[in-house]
Formats: C-alpha cells, sequence, structure tokens
C-alpha cells in the first residue's frame, strides 16, 4: 500500500500541473478559452458530489445509526453530522481554498508548467510560518535553515536565462520600441510571413479587437503575475491548513464524531457559494452572459477539472500509509516529471539556474521534512552488575540478618553498644581462615 500512495501522490502532484498549463495554452476551443471561474466551481461541485456519496454510503453502513433504514434518515443523518457544532468555522478555509484554487489557475497561465512546480513549494514557508504563529509550535534550527534554503532555491530558479527567441513581434512589441532583427535569408523571411499569417485570424479593424484575437489566438505568459499569484497562493494555502487544524483541535470532540467525508463535504459546500457568487457571477458574470457558461470546454478541460476535485480527496487518503519519505519522493519525482515533460510538450528551455535552484529546493524539501534519528538514552549503569556473585558481602544486611544467629546475642538489638561479632558474622567476614573455638 506504501508504494501504491507514492505512484498515487507522485501522478496527481506532477499530472495537475501539466494538465492544468495546458488548459490554458493550448489552442482556443470555438475561437474561445474557458472562464477559470467557471472550473473553480465545478471543481467545488464534483467535489461536494463525490464526497456526499462516500458521506451517505459511511453512514448507510454504519451499524450504530437505526435511522439509516431509509433516505430521508440518511439525509437527515447527514446533515446533522455536517451542520453540527461549529461546522460554520470551516467557511473561513473553505473561502481561502477558493481563492487558492483561482490563483493557481493565474499562475499556471502565466508560468510554465516546471516553475509552477519548483515555485508552488513555498507552502512549504508559509505553512511553517503560520503554525508557529497561529499554533505556537517550536521549529528546530533544522528545519529554520531548510526554510532558508528553500527561499534562496526558488529565488534561483527565477532567475531569467539568456536565449534567443523566434517568436513573431506583437503591437505591443512595437509600440515599446522592441528591438527587430531582419531575416537574413529567403525562407527565414517564409517562415517568418506564415507565422505573421497565422497570428492575424479573425482580427478586427480596432485596437481592441486586435488586443484580444491576439490574446485569444496566442496566450503570453507573464512571469512576473504569475509569481505574484504563486505566493499569494502559497500564503493563503498555508493559512487555509493550519487555520483548518487550529478548528479540529479547538473542538475535539466534533472532529471526533466527524469522519474525513463529513468534513471534505462541510469544506466543499461552503466553498461553492464563493466560487459561485464571486467568481462565476461577479468577476465573469459579463463575459459568460455573451459567450456562453461552457464556452472553451472539451475533454483537457475537464480532465484538469477532474484532476483538481480529485486532489485533496487523494491526499486525504493516502496520508494514512504514506510516511515523509514517501512524501519526499512524491515531490522529487514530480517535479522531475513536470520539467522532462516541460521540455518535450511545451519547448521548455533549460537554464543552468533552473537545474541548480530546483536541486535546492529538492535539497530543502528534504532537510525539512526527514528528522534525524533521535539517539536513544543508554540504560543507566549498575555496577553490582558487573561485580563475582561469590557470596554475600559483609556490607549485605539482609544476607547478615537472616543468617543463623546465637542465642545468647538475640537480644543485642536492644544495646548501641557493639559486640563481638558471632560465629557466623567471623565466618562470613574472613572465607580463608579457619578460627578456632574457644573451649570454656
Amino acid at each position: 500500500m506504501k508504494h501504491i500512495s507514492l505512484i498515487t501522490l507522485t501522478l496527481q502532484n506532477s499530472l495537475l500541473i501539466l494538465i492544468m498549463h495546458y488548459s490554458r495554452v493550448m489552442p482556443a476551443v470555438n475561437g474561445q478559452r474557458y472562464h477559470t471561474s467557471t472550473a473553480v466551481f465545478f471543481n467545488e461541485v464534483l467535489k461536494l458530489a463525490f464526497s456526499l456519496s462516500m458521506a451517505l454510503y459511511e453512514i448507510a453502513s454504519n451499524p450504530k445509526s437505526p435511522e439509516t433504514s431509509t433516505v430521508a434518515g440518511m439525509f437527515g443523518e447527514l446533515g446533522r453530522a455536517v451542520f453540527t457544532g461549529d461546522s460554520w468555522k470551516l467557511a473561513i478555509p473553505a473561502m481561502l481554498y477558493t481563492l487558492q484554487n483561482t490563483l493557481q489557475y493565474v499562475g499556471v497561465s502565466n508560468l510554465d508548467a516546471a516553475t509552477f512546480q519548483v515555485t508552488y513549494q513555498l507552502r512549504i514557508l508559509t505553512t511553517a510560518l503560520f503554525s508557529v504563529v497561529l499554533l505556537g509550535r517550536s521549529l528546530s534550527l533544522r528545519k529554520w535553515l531548510s526554510l532558508l534554503l528553500l527561499m534562496v532555491g526558488v529565488a534561483i530558479v527565477q532567475i531569467p536565462g539568456s536565449h534567443s527567441s523566434n517568436e513573431v513581434l506583437s503591437i505591443h512589441d512595437l509600440k515599446d520600441s522592441g528591438s527587430f532583427s531582419a531575416p537574413r535569408a529567403i525562407w527565414e523571411l517564409k517562415a517568418l510571413g506564415n507565422a505573421a499569417a497565422g497570428q492575424l485570424e479573425k482580427r478586427s479593424a480596432t485596437y481592441e479587437g486586435i488586443d484580444e484575437d491576439f490574446a485569444a489566438a496566442t496566450p503570453q505568459l507573464d512571469a512576473s503575475i504569475g509569481l505574484i499569484a504563486v505566493a499569494i497562493a502559497c500564503m493563503i494555502s498555508g493559512l487555509a491548513g493550519v487555520y483548518f487544524e487550529k478548528i479540529l483541535k479547538d473542538s475535539r470532540a466534533d472532529a471526533q464524531r466527524s469522519t474525513v467525508w463529513v468534513r471534505n463535504v462541510q469544506l466543499s459546500f461552503y466553498s461553492i457559494w464563493p466560487a459561485l457568487f464571486i467568481g462565476v457571477l461577479f468577476k465573469d458574470g459579463e463575459h459568460i452572459a455573451k459567450t456562453g457558461f461552457f464556452a472553451g470546454y472539451n475533454s483537457i478541460v475537464w480532465l484538469a477539472i477532474t484532476f483538481q476535485a480529485m486532489g485533496g480527496v487523494i491526499v486525504a487518503l493516502v496520508v494514512n500509509y504514506a510516511d515523509n519519505i514517501a512524501k519526499n519522493f512524491a515531490t522529487s519525482i514530480s517535479i522531475l516529471i513536470s520539467f522532462l515533460a516541460s521540455v518535450i510538450f511545451f519547448e521548455f528551455q533549460i537554464t543552468s539556474a533552473y537545474l541548480a535552484g530546483t536541486a535546492v529546493v529538492l535539497a530543502a524539501t528534504y532537510i525539512y521534512n526527514s528528522e534525524p534519528e533521535s539517539k536513544a538514552r543508554p540504560p543507566p549503569i549498575s555496577v553490582s552488575d558487573y561485580e563475582k556473585n561469590s557470596g554475600p558481602s559483609y556490607f549485605d544486611l539482609e544476607a547478615v540478618a537472616t543468617a543463623g544467629r546465637s542465642p545468647m546475642r538475640s537480644d543485642a538489638r536492644t544495646t548501641s553498644r557493639p559486640g563481638t561479632p558471632t560465629w557466623e558474622r567471623m565466618r562470613v567476614r574472613t572465607p580463608g581462615l579457619t578460627p578456632m573455638r574457644r573451649e570454656v
């Protein structure tokens, strides 16, 4: 089961980012790209449906619940489990998780998958800081050094590499006086013309129309926006996780009665409303009214939504079987898979800064999650264990007291004056001599 957990964590960590990134940079579906707010909303709907089904199955298979014989009784029992106690407090981490999912789409839309995967490891730093502030935990010097090393590694990855670009200049590049190198051969001019002709599809005569058509046809990656989005998402991820843990610790009685599926139902229920009202209606309501709710959807988009919805559930299931070493391997392998896939499918250009930064991030992650083995204190040494057991000692009061006594010395206990050692004590004291008995 440990190997299955390792494979599941690796696939979930790597494929989710790759599919999400491709869904944002792939060719537009019927000239439209899907709205990320609808994807986040469907993510919560799928998570709620799956968690609701598993919670109902647990309630139905529980022999201690007599009211689960009917459908109404099952839903009543589930309602009391979901809306009991202080479950309303989960609305705060639910809203934070919704915002985090939205910022994830912004990050993968402006960063390549390999850079996003490495940069997103900053959530280890934010989780540690919030656990110190909110939960009062203390970190060892080893963990603080690993967190500092993590920040250095992420900063190295963000160093831009010097590489030549053969992309066609846009109007923004020409407007900002970007440098333009003329083609040196006729075939280079032909290739440049074909690339430019491919970008002129469906362009209108207005300046705003050109911007919209160009952005829809060829999405441009903005590393600054992507880095800011990932940094905020990491902060929100750390805050939401630590706050959720604090809620569970403050309400241990309710936490013991609630299963993992009931907790997922609570989080998904409170996450749907901000995703619907703030994301779909307020943020993208005008565009959705023009293009439609499912504009730009295809199988890749639905696969990305499904992976994101099942990601939290998969992690919650396998966390009981995967230890820190398995998590380190899953993180390392997922970063390597994202790196290789970005090179093969997304023409990611390898730089020395990226390789060095990735190595530093992997080392910091391993150091933070792996604690050194604590050396057990050796048992106390007893000198008596190493003495020869040749017989009772003179100072062994217990043995002396139980030895045979002379009847004449039976009442010597009542006086404090020292007396002459009896025959039995003399024999114990000098085992090598044979004293002569004095005859009277």
